[in-house]
């Protein structure tokens, strides 16, 4: 028996949110619905080496949240395991950052009004992902003391 070249994993589970929400159609709308606010932002969009030439931020976060909401792991298969803050690392993500980010995300999921429960359930993955990113104190507020 010949081993396929394709993942076996590529198919998203039924049960998913990924799956219960709409697939990758609804993923599409929210990323591109984030990017649309998110480019008119001049300080966020800055962060971005790109800068607003941003279709690869686009197919990055659009196939990261399908990946981790149960659907196809095109992520991983193209750029390994995620490592979020890992990969965050080379930009000051501050506690701004973080609000401006989670602006232009709750913006884009008003947008494609998903029934309450999946709204609540991936506002707070986001906004815990987004906590978790900070790296960098904001202007005016003090670095974190090392722990003893």
């Amino acid at each position: 028996m010949a081993v396929s070249s394709v993942s076996l994993h590529t198919s998203p589970r039924p049960d998913s949110v990924y799956a219960a929400v709409g697939g990758h159609e609804t993923f599409a709308a929210l990323v591109d619905a984030f990017y649309a606010s998110a480019v008119e932002d001049a300080p966020f969009i800055a962060m971005y080496p790109e800068g607003t030439e941003i279709e690869g931020a686009k197919w990055r976060l659009c196939a990261f949240l399908e990946q981790y909401f149960g659907g196809p792991t095109t992520y991983s298969e193209q750029r390994g395991h995620p490592r979020l803050r890992m990969r965050h690392m080379p930009f000051a993500v501050t506690p701004e950052a973080r609000d401006r980010w989670l602006h232009h995300m709750r913006g884009a999921l008003d947008s494609i009004e998903l029934p309450p429960m999946y709204d609540e359930l991936m506002w707070d993955y986001f906004q815990r992902a987004a906590a978790a990113m900070i790296n960098q104190p904001g202007e005016g507020r003090p670095q974190p003391s090392p722990l003893i």
